[in-house]
């Protein structure tokens, strides 16, 4: 089969073994790029990247793919807190172990999540970035009292935007790079950032964006972290201290009492088509994506989720 793999400072189509046998087989209809990918990139990995992935299996059912694999056994894991498992680094995809962007995935029991009636297959591979904004808006208590901020207009960013809405928050402010973000978070209910909020969403995943974000909170307030930084990235800690800021880290998704994040960003993408087409904004087949890595990576572009299309049929 055909798959696409880091070769720094790009990528690469190779072809690779098929997956032995059908058990938990999924035809990847769709695999979008994170950010995370070029970071990966140009820390030189040569892996299979992807993680963002929706397709059909054997019976030709729809379903995204919960791509944080625990080990199943430990507390935290019987908890539905996987995204907590001690062994999350030993299966993290495209970093130590080869990702799912490619023609077919095996995917282990349990992390096929059906797609609700109104979510397209081809648009499914939104459902896991959702899922970590939903899991990030969740972990920061945001509700319909809260005053909210968004620091980052990138896929996650904008996916914030609309998980914070979802949530009953009254007004969500989206401070972004470039001008195609603010659009596209103006297109989802955001509005020009104020400050004074009782929870930011950092989403940038820079020491500039880290920096607002506490900037931009109210004393007291909280700021969540779902952007993933290049390690020695400074924390400004002056800053935090004179707000008595509470900092929380957010990694991934994971089920919680009543609930489980992959299917709460399923049905928010279910709900609201605006949304889906407001973050794809290009799609590629899968044998061109070294023009589709090189766009995603070039926000010139427009760019904010670019979808490749292993499978067609």
């Amino acid at each position: 089969m055909r798959a696409v793999r880091s070769a720094p400072p790009g990528v690469e189509v190779v072809d690779v073994a098929d997956p032995g046998g059908d058990e938990g087989v999924v035809t990847v209809r769709s695999a979008s790029i994170c950010a995370s990918d070029l970071l990966y990139i140009g820390w030189g990995l040569r892996m299979v990247l992807g993680h963002e992935l929706a397709g059909t299996t054997a019976d030709g059912a729809p379903v995204a793919v919960e791509a944080m694999f625990g080990c199943g056994t430990c507390e935290w894991c019987r908890r539905g807190r996987f995204n907590l498992c001690q062994t999350m680094s030993d299966r993290a995809l495209g970093v130590s172990i080869d990702g799912g962007m490619s023609e077919y995935f095996t995917v282990p029991p349990g992390s096929q999540v059906p797609l609700p009636p109104g979510l397209d297959v081809r648009d499914a591979c939104l459902v896991e970035p959702t899922a970590v904004a939903c899991h990030g808006v969740r972990v920061g208590g945001v509700g319909p009292d809260t005053a909210v901020g968004v620091v980052g207009g990138g896929a996650i960013g904008l996916l914030a935007v609309a998980a914070a809405r979802a949530q009953g928050a009254p007004a969500v402010g989206l401070e972004a790079r470039h001008p195609h973000q603010i659009e596209a978070g103006e297109r989802l209910g955001a509005t020009r950032p104020m400050g004074g909020y009782d929870v930011v969403i950092e989403a940038g995943g820079s020491e500039s964006s880290l920096q607002r974000s506490i900037e931009l909170i109210r004393p007291e307030g909280t700021v969540v972290i779902l952007g993933v930084f290049n390690p020695g990235t400074p924390f400004p800690f002056v800053e935090a201290l004179t707000r008595e800021a509470r900092v929380v880290s957010s990694i991934g998704y994971c089920r919680y009492d009543g609930g489980r994040d992959f299917e709460d960003a399923a049905g928010l993408l279910a709900g609201s088509p605006d949304l889906v087409a407001t973050v794809i904004t290009h799609r590629f087949p899968l044998e061109d994506a070294a023009e589709a890595f090189r766009v995603a990576a070039d926000k010139s572009s427009g760019a904010i989720r670019v979808v490749l299309e292993p499978s067609t049929g």
